[in-house]
């Protein structure tokens, strides 16, 4: 399409009879919207004030696309019909099959040899343009780099092998450099280019460059009469504001695109292009703004946390904050679920992902009861053989096994008394020397009452104490680390009421509702966490939360 037009446009500069005039392109291209960026590429625009003082009618666009570049291309090549003087700057990405070479527009969207007319502008073609007037005709390009990556098996980013027309100077540079030299050097008047480009090490020349070369006049030039322009139709600023306020509220590229191709130089195009920019460099930002029309609120937040927790999915917290632990659930689910990976939530993979943990935290508490009918099966079988003998020996036995188990209360109870009973029945000194041990209530006061009466009344009592003060110690550390990861959790007293009253509702008698734990509180924790093989500490954590409060609050489904 690029070369048929620029064909197009040669006949047109052999058949009409223009007025003599200078003419000059100027294509720069920094911001593409699917190739990278080009650092400084559209600082060749510089150059343009320059020229128009030298009396050059100069057609410029930056990051221009497909439709606004024809028209830009089209505009040069009638004013170059009858010109002195041709100049084309160039400088963005450029495609090459080896022997021929497009410049790219800025919405050229995977071009290949195939369909790369559509999406550029065929240098060669404007080299038959520059042919029209040797020795006064420069090509200046600043290609991204001079070789790049394939776009396909015969087209690839970079500039091919030019076939320079007689009388016609190439030069290249990178863009940053071939912007500085056309707007310090070639826009000089008088200057000698060839030997200024000695000293221009960045710039690389090739065609026609002879030992001494004045293309720009130190003369002033007399400025030619132009053609009364045809009265442009006046905008109407509200269409355009009605067409921004449209593209702004539908916000999709093809909305944007739409707006830019009816206003390319409105007065919204810079917000188009960065939008336009925005959107292609966020492959999921349609699902991300359909979930925030959600407007999910901090508790369902939770409560979606709580779901993917129940389903395995480490969302790193339940805290109602979607961050990178919990995205990375959210992808994972939806890849399992066989949704698009997006990381985002819709309406229907909230009900899904409800109904899923709904269903999963049934057959957790299914399992659970199953659990807790097995382990009291033992708890009574193992009190039969022990307790139920009504002897020291057989609570002390049944305790050390269960001692959060269904006769512990009733286990220590009489333990109590029988201590009591020992203790009315010891002799004297045998009492004493217990009271102080029991006073002292350390390790070693007891191992000392052992040493002293290794058969005394309280000879067992002693010893089921060291046992317990020596486990203790060696567990402090870590029932620590629970109470802090409970405080963590910031439980509220409701939260806490709730907490005990689905223990209540299992039948694990954690003592009045009331939002306070004691310690028939933390014996039924830890009841509740031993029949579901959760870590067993008596407090509460993110997963013994988790599985407690899994049915009582569910995303509304609607």
């Amino acid at each position: 399409m690029r070369h048929a037009l620029c064909s197009a446009s040669l006949f047109a500069l052999l058949a009409s009879p223009a007025l003599a005039e200078d003419a000059a392109l100027i294509l720069g291209s920094e911001r593409y919207e699917r190739l990278d960026r080009v650092s400084r590429a559209d600082d060749l625009l510089q150059a343009r004030a320059g020229l128009e003082d030298l009396g050059f009618a100069v057609s410029a666009l930056r990051n221009g696309r497909s439709g606004p570049t024809a028209e830009a291309v089209a505009e040069f090549v009638d004013t170059s019909a009858e010109a002195d003087r041709i100049v084309v700057l160039l400088s963005g990405h450029f495609a090459t099959d080896g022997a021929r070479t497009w410049f790219l527009t800025a919405d050229a969207d995977a071009p290949g040899l195939m369909n790369v007319d559509a999406a550029g502008v065929s240098v060669d073609s404007l080299l038959q343009v520059l042919a029209q007037t040797p020795g006064q005709a420069i090509l200046v390009l600043g290609p991204s780099s001079l070789s790049g990556p394939d776009l396909d098996p015969w087209l690839r980013i970079g500039i091919g092998d030019l076939d320079i027309p007689q009388g016609v100077t190439v030069l290249r540079g990178l863009p940053r450099d071939v912007a500085d030299f056309a707007e310090d050097a070639l826009v000089s008047p008088g200057l000698d280019l060839a030997e200024e480009l000695q000293d221009w090490t960045a710039i690389r020349a090739s065609g026609y460059l002879p030992a001494t070369w004045t293309p720009m006049p130190a003369a002033e030039v007399e400025a030619q009469p132009e053609p009364t322009p045809e009265p442009e139709p006046t905008t109407d600023p509200s269409r355009e504001d009605s067409a921004w306020r449209a593209a702004a509220e539908a916000d999709t590229l093809n909305a944007y695109r739409a707006y830019l191709a009816a206003y390319p130089d409105g007065r919204y195009t810079a917000e188009a292009e960065a939008m336009i920019e925005e959107i292609l460099t966020e492959p999921n930002r349609d699902a991300r703004k359909s979930e925030e029309a959600l407007s999910l609120t901090r508790d369902e937040r939770r409560e979606i946390q709580r779901d993917l927790t129940i389903l395995d999915y480490d969302t790193r917290g339940i805290d109602g904050i979607f961050g990178p632990g919990t995205r990375r659930a959210i992808t994972n689910w939806q890849q399992q679920t066989g949704y698009s990976q997006t990381s985002y939530m819709t309406r229907e993979q909230i009900n899904r992902l409800d109904a899923q943990a709904a269903r999963r935290a049934a057959e957790l508490e299914a399992e659970a009861e199953r659990q807790r009918e097995e382990e009291l099966r033992l708890d009574r079988a193992y009190w039969e053989e022990t307790g139920a003998k009504g002897d020291e020996a057989g609570y002390r036995a049944y305790l050390g096994r269960y001692p959060d188990g269904v006769y512990s209360e009733v286990a220590s109870s009489r333990l109590a008394q029988i201590e009591e009973e020992n203790r009315a029945a010891a002799e004297a000194d045998d009492r004493q020397a217990w009271d102080r041990a029991v006073a002292a209530n350390t390790v070693a006061s007891y191992r000392d009452y052992l040493e002293i009466w290794p058969n005394g009344v309280f000879r067992d009592e002693a010893q089921a104490r060291i046992d317990a003060m020596i486990s203790q110690q060696n567990s402090a550390a870590d029932m620590e680390a629970a109470e802090a990861a409970e405080r963590r959790l910031g439980l509220n007293p409701i939260t806490a009421r709730l907490v005990e009253a689905r223990l209540a509702q299992l039948g694990l008698n954690p003592g009045v509702v009331d939002g306070r734990f004691d310690d028939d509180t933390r014996r039924a924790l830890r009841r509740y966490q031993r029949a579901r093989n959760l870590t067993v500490t008596g407090y509460l954590n993110e997963a013994t939360v988790v599985r407690l409060l899994a049915d009582n609050v569910r995303v509304d489904s609607r």
